[in-house]
């Protein structure tokens, strides 16, 4: 398995397959995607997938999230889930998607072999979601996502990006969300990135008071598991569904780290907000696994121990659509 300097352990690969996004998200590409036609052409193909993923597994990957951008603009998509799910060595393939062509696509996508599912949501509220995202699209969503239950997913989770002056005050909409559904809440801090930093000053919103509010509930934290995530878990005897705290900039946030991260061009982002990353597209060009290998074997050994954003530092990371968070 691949390990670094700091014998933190890897088991989980985040995939972007496209830097393209249809959404238009405040926090992230307020003015739409900046990828012109040739940035699409230059994405990975499906031979470099399969040599890329692959090499992953054969050094100890075992789960497998695709991102984008917006992954669902990618027509293979469901041939990248089937791929991924059929790679020996892989158990777990999730796909993160803004939702707007849930409806349409979930069927082939569990059919394909799709184990789980992130939806981001960021507001419950219909005019919110609209003013967030630039798209009228929130009951087509939580109709994709009710259909995923139907059919059985048992790994649902609902991504919100917590943010003043736009969702402070929505905790108790996303609670019902979650009172009867077997769905799990992931309320996100919002992340400083390199075309971000006046909307994260005005409106970055700490998780602790949330957390705060879910213990005066009766909400209570799960015992993290070594494998486990970066988000404190939390759950209520009274709900179906449970939820989840991401707070980067918490203490030691980084030393649980077990993912990677490979843009949609090749490139291997060893922490989302590293200041250079490498590509390794050169890797997957034949099918010997030996180069790929050789080369992630020794590109681990220079991941720092944590990233820099409590010193206003994001790295190279131009805004989360590059790499998918």
């Amino acid at each position: 398995m691949l390990s670094d300097a700091f014998d933190r352990r890897f088991s989980y690969l985040r995939l972007s397959v496209t830097e393209v996004c249809n959404f238009r998200c405040d926090y992230c590409l307020p003015e739409g995607t900046d990828c012109g036609p040739e940035s699409r052409a230059d994405d990975l193909t499906l031979p470099e997938i399969r040599r890329l993923v692959a090499g992953f597994a054969s050094l100890g990957m075992r789960k497998i999230r695709l991102t984008g951008g917006e992954p669902s603009l990618r027509r293979d998509l469901t041939d990248i889930i089937a791929l991924c799910k059929s790679t020996p060595g892989i158990d777990t393939v999730a796909v993160t998607t803004n939702g707007y062509r849930l409806p349409k696509d979930i069927d082939a996508w569990h059919r394909a072999g799709l184990d789980a599912l992130n939806v981001s949501i960021d507001s419950l509220d219909h005019a919110r979601f609209q003013m967030i995202t630039g798209h009228d699209s929130l009951q087509t969503i939580l109709r994709g996502l009710d259909r995923a239950a139907e059919l059985g997913m048992a790994r649902i989770k609902v991504n919100s990006v917590l943010m003043k002056h736009y969702n402070e005050d929505s905790l108790d909409d996303f609670l019902e969300l979650v009172r009867h559904r077997p769905f799990t809440l992931r309320l996100i801090e919002l992340m400083q990135t390199g075309d971000n930093d006046a909307f994260f000053q005005r409106h970055h919103l700490s998780g602790d008071a949330v957390i705060q509010r879910l213990n005066q509930e009766g909400w209570q934290e799960r015992l993290r598991e070594r494998s486990a995530g970066p988000a404190r878990e939390f759950w209520h005897p009274d709900y179906v569904g449970g939820i989840g705290v991401i707070m980067p900039y918490s203490k030691d946030f980084c030393a649980s780290c077990n993912r990677l991260r490979v843009s949609s061009h090749g490139e291997l982002f060893l922490c989302l907000f590293a200041d250079q990353h490498q590509s390794l597209r050169h890797c997957l060009q034949t099918d010997d696994p030996e180069p790929l290998r050789v080369f992630l074997q020794t590109a681990i050994q220079g991941k720092a121990y944590s990233h820099h954003l409590h010193q206003q530092n994001p790295g190279a990371t131009r805004h989360l659509a590059m790499i998918g968070g």
